[in-house]
């Protein structure tokens, strides 16, 4: 799982309709760069180092997997895109959006087309005042010093005046009227990838099935027959108490939760698994411990076509997964679609993700979310 970095980006415009321009600007950065967490307010502040009509400026804080520099190609892209035309004159100009990637974590870059934290920042309010709505936990790593004490030295003695709040998008998809969501998806799907991003973007806790530390499961790929009852109990016996005590323990300082598997798939796997006298037998003890189990807010099923789960279980590279067949991931496949057929009093959402890249395509991210708010909606 690719670490989410917190960046943060300085917008500006003083040419042509302002406000449009700034709110067109974080859009396609959700869209197209980074999960945009925060907004700060929109301010309005004198042209600085050149005359010239004011500017509108604000600032953002982005959640991505992107290196700094890859973010700082994709910025720029977002410039061409709303009409910015970089110009090879020396000294401030005009423009119609303006985006600088101000801090990149805690990290220290100076490179020739890349210097973090910018090294102006602490000389102009009108982005110092912008981040500090953004309520960073967050030190200059060169300066040692806090927003609140760049500000509180600033020579800039410009003001910076409010003119109104700004929209987030990620405030638009509130995730938080539920208490608890599932991703399931069959293996390979990203369902784990997927709930760390959420997490990450949404303040929610995490329950993560524990797979890796289950013994059965090398020996199973191996020889199904005989380690197929065992593997199936202790899966079983792990998810009841795993979401006994997680479900129980609600965190006071996240929103909600959500987990990569709901307890119900130890049933469908079973039933491919396992003999008929064992699954009888499994399925008594299922039926005994679901019925105390409680029950997702929202189920959402990450639906892949075989050919494509085979190509993402090849790529992540556990051995113990390299001879699954393709033939056991359909039925795996069916086996859900039956059950989400079936369960009439579920709030089920399934969105097919074949041909879609969550992880390195914002994109592909911001429809999954959306296909989340209209759920909602």
């Amino acid at each position: 799982m690719k670490t989410q970095h917190q960046v943060v980006l300085s917008i500006g415009s003083n040419q042509g309709n302002r406000l449009e321009n700034i709110e067109s600007c974080i859009d396609l950065i959700h869209q197209e760069v980074g999960t945009v967490i925060r907004v700060s307010k929109l301010y309005e502040t004198p042209a600085w180092g050149f005359e010239s009509d004011a500017f509108y400026n604000c600032a953002l804080l982005l959640h991505t997997s992107s290196s700094a520099h890859k973010i700082l190609n994709q910025v720029l892209k977002v410039e061409k895109q709303l009409g910015r035309i970089r110009s090879n004159q020396e000294g401030y100009q005009s423009r119609t959006i303006d985006i600088d990637l101000i801090v990149f974590d805690d990290e220290i870059i100076d490179s020739e087309k890349l210097q973090i934290p910018h090294p102006l920042m602490q000389n102009r309010n009108f982005v110092l005042l912008p981040i500090q709505d953004l309520k960073l936990d967050w030190k200059h790593p060169i300066l040692h010093k806090t927003i609140s004490e760049l500000i509180a030295i600033s020579p800039d003695n410009s003001v910076c005046t409010v003119v109104q709040d700004l929209r987030c998008p990620l405030n638009e998809i509130q995730l938080d009227k539920f208490n608890y969501i599932a991703f399931e998806g069959n293996i390979g799907a990203g369902k784990t990838t997927l709930v760390h991003k959420i997490a990450a973007d949404f303040n929610a806790k995490t329950v993560l099935e524990r797979f890796a530390d289950n013994p059965f499961l090398p020996k199973f790929y191996k020889d199904q027959n005989r380690y197929a009852f065992p593997l199936e109990m202790s899966f079983l016996a792990d998810r009841y108490q795993q979401l006994s005590d997680d479900l129980a323990q609600f965190d006071l300082f996240k929103d909600f939760i959500v987990a990569d598997y709901h307890i119900f798939k130890s049933l469908i796997f079973a039933k491919i698994t396992l003999q008929e006298d064992e699954y009888r037998l499994y399925r008594n003890l299922f039926d005994i411990i679901y019925k105390e189990m409680p029950k997702p807010d929202l189920y959402v099923y990450l639906y892949q076509n075989t050919e494509r789960l085979l190509q993402n279980i090849k790529k992540r590279g556990r051995n113990y997964e390299q001879n699954i067949e393709g033939e056991y991931l359909d039925k795996i496949n069916n086996g859900y679609l039956e059950y989400i057929k079936s369960q009439t009093d579920l709030n089920v959402l399934i969105i097919d993700v074949s041909d879609r890249d969550f992880v390195k395509k914002q994109e592909d991210y911001v429809f999954i979310l959306n296909e989340i708010k209209k759920k909602l909606g």
